[in-house]
């Protein structure tokens, strides 16, 4: 029947196939291609809105693998009927989504072949671009795996259900069957949630607004999503849905689904109520199942729609115990301490943030987010926006002893490379209003031609009259600001930040890298970032990254297994130096509140400017904890809402990070360890040179303040800019200074009135557009760092 190779042909020509044999294989290849795609359409089903989005719970489990809560298959959704659907919902999507969907056949033969294509070379795959295409892939939710041949059973059934199912019920279904958010599937649920009304009773507004949900509620949210992405901020949300929405109503005027007058009535956010939570995450579990919802989604486990269908089991490294007893540790201080009915107006909005990091392995061992998940729904153990003050210094520390300080007698090529490490018994000033200098004796001028003038917590000087002259482990005993600004000026704040991100913090949560504050905590980076850099210090210098989940199965197969991974960020020799000086701020210095019974503690208090937040981090070789505490309203109905004071907060004077912090981190960290042999720190050896060695001893520092409150402020109260006559950014011939002059007052000083709380703005700092400030306004409202500071790193990070 097939002649080939053909019998009547010689040579090469009887391999030649005839024209017939080619038509005839194009005949049967097409006529099998038909009768396949035939068998195949005849073989799929209609899907039914009432049977779909069933889906399974995601089981998480403590570290010990005991079940902390399973969670994710409840399925809040509704079916109503279209009529029950006002039209300009059914309007709003068909404007945004798919403007053809009444004429079309249900199906993007552009987009689909544009989908096979990436699944087939291994690219981005890309959902329905139809209406009908998206409401079978809503249907499909028992098969979400990305390949090929459930994109092909998805094109048959998109297909057969635009051939046999009239557009308004295909319309109805996917209405029905779309994911709002907030565990929304359907637009009555979805009325609920964000208004509180029924699908009915919907405004044009409100319903442009819910369109924007479906293209992806963790960004169009406005509660935000930041435990998802640190990025998908209130704030941004808020933005970002309002300009959906308006695109949404612009649309449907040109579409002639809505008159101009009645869309001008909708030119912001409608109001929207906030979400309420699964009570079976109340209490630190919805933080903690936050967290590892962010860890699964930033490692490309599972994507957010894949997790509320279910079906995973997923093993944290949260210790139960120690997340109730830093739980119990904080409660602690609020039942005893804060009393907003007695103190109106000093103890409201008092939030506190915690997190507990193993130094050997990265695993975070508990988290503090706040009173209840379904109520506070920032985590504030991860992102919060608090800067972190004083406690920033031990990096600049370890950078000096990394790197070393710059030669002054060198041009700033050269001296990148001829650098002297530094010992803990190099003298700093510690002199109040200190002129801060450049490395090389010049004095420091912003770009409005101001000197920084640094002033110490309580504007005292530290050490004997007249050089002020204190070493380095006194300088951070005593948390003394002046001789750590200039420090980090000698190093260089690029190495500054270096030794910060090496240490494990996110280089988009650090502040003001070009301006002398810096070296004194103007940054936010979260509490489980600033616990996972001490642990650095504790693990002698080697960076563990933080990871909330060990290990995810689905269906009896593990799809993601954590591999520790190990950096050396600091040498033994640094990193135990750096250990060294922080034993003494817990012995006898700013952290004596931390001290517990039979154990070596390392740790940094930190306090910021206005006394708006206040910070304690410290480590013992086995476990790196860190506590923070401002007041921050969680009403969102407020308006720029800004970090509060906190002087009189719990009836003390001001809060230091050696109050209440240092006490709820002591509370914790002795049951936390309980049971486990103490451990001592690697004894370190001698590093660096005494930089600044003078021919008399050093002085006895001598400040007036008892040594736990002694403490630090950040840039803003303890550092101002005072104008100088000369407004040239760059210093002339007559401004400098020799490196070590501390008395040196070339120049007009501005007059040191100028520091302090006693200046122009908001805590004595500059305006932004010269100098960061942790109590300015810009730098004052939650956020302001991109989320940065989180576990994760943000849109830019």
């Amino acid at each position: 029947m097939i002649d080939y190779p053909r019998r009547d042909r010689d040579g090469w020509r009887r391999w030649v196939p005839s024209w017939k044999l080619v038509s005839g294989l194009c005949i049967g290849f097409f006529g099998s291609l038909v009768a396949a795609a035939g068998i195949a359409y005849a073989m799929v089903g209609v899907p039914d809105v009432a049977n779909i989005a069933k889906a399974q719970n995601n089981v998480y489990y403590w570290a010990d693998g005991t079940q902390m809560v399973a969670t994710g298959g409840d399925r809040n959704r509704q079916i109503v009927d279209l009529s029950r659907i006002p039209e300009e919902m059914r309007h709003a999507v068909i404007a945004q989504e798919n403007k053809t969907f009444y004429t079309d056949s249900g199906i993007d033969p552009k987009g689909i072949a544009r989908a096979v294509f990436n699944m087939a070379t291994g690219g981005e795959t890309q959902g329905g671009s139809t209406i009908t295409q998206q409401y079978v892939k809503n249907a499909m939710l028992n098969d979400q795996s990305q390949t090929l041949s459930r994109k092909v059973k998805e094109i048959f059934v998109s297909i057969k259900v635009g051939a046999e199912e009239p557009k308004d019920k295909i319309l109805e279904g996917y209405l029905n069957s779309a994911y709002y958010g907030r565990g929304a599937y359907g637009i009555q649920a979805a009325a609920r949630a964000y208004f509180n009304k029924d699908a009915v009773d919907l405004n044009p507004g409100e319903c442009a607004f819910l369109a924007a949900m479906v293209k992806g509620a963790t960004y169009y949210d406005p509660a935000g999503a930041t435990s998802i992405d640190p990025g998908a901020t209130p704030e941004a949300n808020q933005e970002r849905a309002l300009k959906q929405m308006q695109d949404t109503l612009n649309k449907m005027v040109e579409y002639d689904y809505l008159n101009a007058a009645e869309r001008a009535k909708y030119k912001t956010l409608p109001d929207w109520q906030s979400p309420r939570s699964n009570a079976k995450l109340g209490g630190q579990i919805g933080y903690l199942v936050d967290l590892a919802k962010s860890t699964l989604i930033k490692n490309n486990v599972a994507t957010r729609d894949q997790l509320e269908k279910g079906g995973y089991s997923i093993h944290t490294t949260f210790d139960k115990e120690m997340v109730e007893e830093l739980e119990t540790a904080v409660q602690k201080v609020y039942k005893e301490k804060i009393d907003p009915e007695k103190r109106p107006k000093k103890d409201t909005h008092v939030q506190f943030g915690g997190a507990s990091v193993d130094p050997e392995t990265g695993a975070i061992k508990a988290v503090y987010g706040g009173q209840d998940a379904t109520k506070h729904f920032t985590n504030n153990a991860d992102v919060t926006g608090a800067q972190v003050g004083s406690t920033f210094k031990p990096f600049v520390l370890a950078a000096a002893m990394k790197w070393g300080v710059r030669d002054p007698e060198l041009g700033p090529i050269q001296a990148q490379d001829e650098r002297t490490i530094v010992s803990p018994k190099s003298l700093y000033s510690g002199k109040n209003d200190l002129k801060i200098k450049n490395y090389d004796g010049t004095i420091w001028k912003n770009e409005d031609g101001e000197q920084w003038l640094q002033e110490n917590d309580g504007k005292e000087s530290v050490g004997e009259p007249p050089n002020y002259q204190i070493d380095l482990r006194e300088s951070m005993r005593l948390s003394v600001n002046s001789a750590f600004v200039q420090l980090g000026m000698d190093v260089g704040l690029d190495k500054v930040k270096e030794a910060a991100v090496d240490s494990g913090l996110l280089e988009d949560s650090l502040a003001g890298a070009g301006y002398p504050s810096f070296s004194i905590g103007v940054s936010s980076p979260s509490a489980i970032r600033m616990a996972d850099a001490y642990a650095t210090f504790a693990a002698s210098g080697k960076q563990r990254e933080p990871y909330s989940v060990t290990k995810v199965t689905r269906e009896g197969q593990t799809i993601f297994t954590h591999k520790v991974k190990t950096e050396q960020a600091f040498t033994s020799l640094v990193a135990d130096n750096v250990t060294d000086i922080l034993k003494t701020v817990v012995e006898d210095g700013t952290g004596t509140n931390a001290q517990l019974s039979g154990r070596e503690v390392a740790g940094k208090t930190g306090t910021t400017d206005g006394n708006k937040s206040a910070w304690f981090v410290g480590y013992t070789p086995q476990l790196s904890t860190a506590i923070s505490m401002f007041r921050y309203p969680d009403d969102e109905s407020i308006k720029d809402r800004k970090f509060l004071e906190m002087y009189g907060t719990g009836g003390e004077k001001k809060i230091h990070g050696a109050s209440f912090p240092s006490q709820i981190w002591q509370d914790y960290m002795e049951d936390a360890l309980k049971g486990t042999t103490p451990e001592k720190f690697p004894k370190p050896e001698p590093i660096g040179e005494v930089v600044n060695d003078a021919p008399s001893p050093s002085p006895t520092p001598s400040p007036s303040k008892s040594e736990k409150e002694e403490e630090e402020s950040s840039p803003s109260p303890s550092s101002s800019p005072s104008k100088s006559e000369d407004t040239s950014p760059s210093p002339s011939p007559g401004d400098t200074c020799g490196i070590w002059e501390w008395n040196c007052e070339d120049g007009n000083n501005g007059g040191n009135d100028s520091a302090g709380n006693d200046s122009g703005g908001p805590g004595g700092s500059p305006s932004p557009s010269t100098s960061p400030s942790p109590t300015g306004e810009e730098d004052d409202t939650r956020g302001n760092q991109n989320g940065g500071g989180g576990l994760f790193p943000g849109p830019n990070g």
